[in-house]
């Protein structure tokens, strides 16, 4: 944190050249255009710095304001000057720049048509119905709570996915979470803990507790009743989110170096200042997929009837399946579970596992709601879906496969400014969004960037609506896998419905699961293990 820091070299060259070039003049007016130059650039440096609009100029002085000329001169030379596009390949510029608009409020609208090429494999769309409806109100909620659930929460069907306070910076927090209670929808805390940054806005929050136990934890790192009475209590906390596994990094731990345990990120966690922060690979309340229920139970009786649930991203299918075992054999089920897709993001992960491990979204969903409608437990238990959903078409397709409700990470970022530098893990992020640096961090303007994600949240459900009312329908819960279309080759379309397995009312419990994943894996599973209980035969070879 320096005001002589590299990127503010342009504004000093401009006090320098004033000074310069000023004394010059004084002597001799030949100097004056110079002078009258370096002026003007100083005080263009001097006004984005005061600006409170746009944060890479508040953090670059006079050389950010190139980004935008590039963007007005054509929006694509912006990507290749300031992104590197191959390293953000997943991510369409199409899909950045919905957000940029709906965010900012622009004309999210589009002349000259698609700009998807229709014939090309994975094209999808959904289907419009010949007596389209009008929707009112595009506040579409889902209600969140099982027979055991004595606080069920009314949450929006789009909400902020889990970003941990230290991965992002405290205006970043703050305005997300400013954004969302005026929103009126749900900001998951990550398993970073409930931060001061969460807490002053007043929005409502999902706590994430991931296997630190951060803001529950004692002090061997295990969990603390006492500690999570106090914050799960709290009537700011709406849910209660076991992080069983993220699809950036599922099955991977981390350590937070002790120089980055700042007194804030301590205060958040539970832990000391500058000592390092571990967060293991796998949680250490319970180890079996009973103990998870009981786990489950336990919570939602310490919390007083709060929605408890868990979050995961699918692996070994025995394990899931030997989860739902035990919600059967205990008769405890949790009010909800969040899937995520391996194609889910973090601020930092070993390469193999961002692009390598963990089941991806539509994969892990169906294998989620396939079973419990398998096992006649669809009915009680709620379930969201997170893992690259931007879009209203995104949430309309994620719905229509399973999903009740939908949250995105990525989005809000982008609605705060984020132009994905992917520079999280170097404490340089120069919007101010993924930084500790306090000099860093001012430069995203809180009141600005919080309309902002209200505003994304808002147009997003609006352009949700309009599209379910074209499909004929008067809310997004009807959506179903016969409303969306895919292209498989050049020549042949299927929907959803027919694409993919679904399972029908009880048919797991029945015995004869009609698909190999249900028939093969099912009875190798136990709810007394996460282990696979192989068959005698192979067990003997």
């Amino acid at each position: 944190m320096s005001w002589f820091a590299p990127r503010y070299t342009t504004l000093w060259l401009a006090v320098l050249g004033t000074v310069v070039f000023g004394l010059l003049a004084a002597d001799d007016a030949d100097w004056g255009i110079p002078a009258l130059i370096f002026a003007a650039l100083l005080a263009l440096g001097i006004f984005d710095l005061l600006q409170r609009k746009h944060a890479i100029r508040r953090n670059y002085p006079i050389l950010g304001n190139l980004r935008f000329l590039f963007e007005f001169i054509r929006p694509e030379l912006r990507q290749y000057f300031f992104e590197d596009d191959t390293k953000a390949a997943p991510f369409s510029r199409n899909q950045r720049s919905i957000v940029y608009q709906r965010a900012k409020q622009d004309i999210d609208k589009r002349p000259f048509g698609t700009q998807e090429d229709v014939y090309e494999r994975r094209y999808e769309w959904i289907n419009h119905s010949m007596a389209p409806v009008h929707i009112e109100n595009f506040d579409f909620r889902v209600t969140v709570g099982g027979p055991d659930c004595t606080q069920p929460y009314s949450a929006s069907i789009f909400n902020i996915s889990a970003m941990s306070f230290g991965a992002l910076s405290a205006n970043a927090v703050t305005a997300l979470n400013t954004g969302a209670r005026k929103g009126n929808f749900a900001h998951d805390t990550g398993e970073g803990g409930i931060s001061r940054y969460h807490r002053a806005p007043g929005g409502d929050l999902v706590w994430n507790i991931g296997s630190g136990y951060f803001g529950c934890r004692d002090a061997d790192g295990g969990f603390s009743e006492e500690a999570f009475v106090a914050n799960a209590t709290s009537p700011q906390v709406r849910m209660i989110e076991i992080k069983l596994s993220q699809g950036a990094k599922p099955g991977h731990g981390g350590i937070l170096p002790g120089a980055k345990v700042t007194p804030e990120i301590a205060e958040a966690r539970g832990v000391l200042v500058g000592v390092d922060c571990n967060s293991p690979s796998r949680h250490g309340a319970f180890s079996t997929p009973i103990g998870l229920m009981q786990f489950v139970a336990r919570l939602r009786r310490l919390s007083g009837g709060k929605p408890v649930g868990f979050k995961l991203c699918v692996g070994h299918p025995w394990e899931w399946f030997a989860i739902v075992k035990a919600m059967l054999q205990t008769g405890i089920t949790p009010d909800f579970i969040v899937v995520d897709g391996a194609e889910g993001g973090t601020g930092a992960a070993p390469v193999e596992f961002t692009d390598h491990v963990g089941v991806p979204l539509q994969d892990g969903l169906l294998l989620v709601h396939n079973t419990l409608v398998g096992v006649n437990l669809r009915d009680r238990i709620r379930i969201g879906a997170s893992g690259k959903i931007i879009t209203a078409f995104d949430v309309a397709r994620t719905l229509a496969l399973g999903a009740d409700w939908c949250n995105s990470a990525r989005g809000f970022m982008f609605s705060l400014g984020c132009i994905q530098a992917q520079a999280c893990h170097t404490d340089r992020c120069p919007t101010g969004v993924t930084t500790q640096d306090p000099l860093r961090q001012k430069a995203l303007v809180v009141p600005d960037k919080a309309e902002r994600v209200y505003n994304f949240h808002r147009n997003t459900l609006r352009a949700l609506s309009e599209l379910v009312s074209a499909a004929g329908m008067d809310h997004p819960s009807k959506l179903s896998p016969e409303h969306i279309v895919r292209r498989i080759s050049g020549n042949e379309v299927k929907l959803l419905a027919s694409l993919f397995p679904f399972l029908k009312r009880g048919e797991l419990l029945a015995g004869t699961p009609p698909y190999e994943v249900y028939r093969k894996y099912w009875p190798m599973a136990q709810a007394e293990s996460f282990e696979a209980m192989l068959p005698q035969t192979q067990a003997a070879s």
